[in-house]
């Protein structure tokens, strides 16, 4: 990998983690600080894995850029182990969080945004398989973990749209609709996009990591749009609201 390549996956690892801790400032540290906020246990070890996640992606970055490809590839497993931990802290968030709107009257409303968290979740799994089945080639294992990191930063980047965009005491009135995912998933598509530019500036075809990897981000926050509020998706998300118990 030449210096001037290592030296953007860097940068823009160091990105990723600015936006995953800036995107929840408003929505989570600041409260936390104010010690207003009370959320879930659950919430707290989801953040936690997630930012952990972010910056574990951007340790092995450094490793890359630094030529310490051994210790990058002894970190592998460690890997796997803490991105299983953030789909599950995924999944068990998305479920408590519609248990506890559905007693605050707002039921439907949950198991509609829903969508967005359960239709990625398959996508963002199949890239991060398909970027561990390849690393025996880095030009396809670097680009489709970018993608995976840029999909992951649609949540961050969401609190940022709603922080700005929502008017005062949204929040209390229940989960936004699912539309709302859209924006962000714009600016996250719009991430890759800076990364085929990179790759077209130094003379090189689109790859296909970006090209598929990206549409596929994209275009699935428009199928949970869709899918959002049929009576097929709330019979799922009903089921898997009562596998909390």
């Amino acid at each position: 990998m030449r210096a001037d390549e290592r030296r953007f996956f860097l940068w823009t690892a160091l990105l990723f983690v600015l936006i995953a801790f800036g995107g929840f400032t408003p929505s989570y540290w600041v409260r936390i600080a104010a010690g207003n906020f009370h959320p879930p246990p659950i919430m707290h070890i989801h953040g936690i894995f997630l930012f952990s996640w972010t910056l574990f992606y951007f340790a092995q970055t450094a490793w890359v850029a630094s030529g310490r490809m051994p210790t990058h590839r002894a970190w592998g497993t460690a890997g796997i182990a803490l991105f299983t931990l953030v789909v599950c802290s995924i999944v068990v968030l998305r479920i408590t969080i519609i248990r506890l709107d559905e007693v605050r009257g707002f039921g439907d409303a949950s198991r509609r945004f829903s969508a967005v968290a359960f239709c990625n979740l398959p996508v963002l799994i199949g890239i991060f398989a398909l970027a561990i089945a390849n690393v025996g080639k880095p030009e396809v294992h670097k680009r489709l973990m970018y993608v995976l990191m840029s999909g992951l930063m649609i949540p961050a980047l969401a609190r940022v749209f709603l922080a700005t965009l929502a008017p005062p005491g949204a929040a209390e009135g229940g989960p936004p609709p699912p539309f709302v995912a859209l924006p962000p998933a714009c600016v996250a598509a719009l991430l890759v996009v800076v990364a085929v530019v990179y790759d077209w500036r130094r003379d090189l075809r689109p790859h296909k990591a970006y090209v598929y990897g990206g549409l596929a981000m994209f275009l699935i926050n428009f199928v949970a749009v869709l899918v959002a509020g049929t009576p097929t998706w709330m019979q799922i998300a009903r089921w898997l609201q009562h596998l909390g118990g």
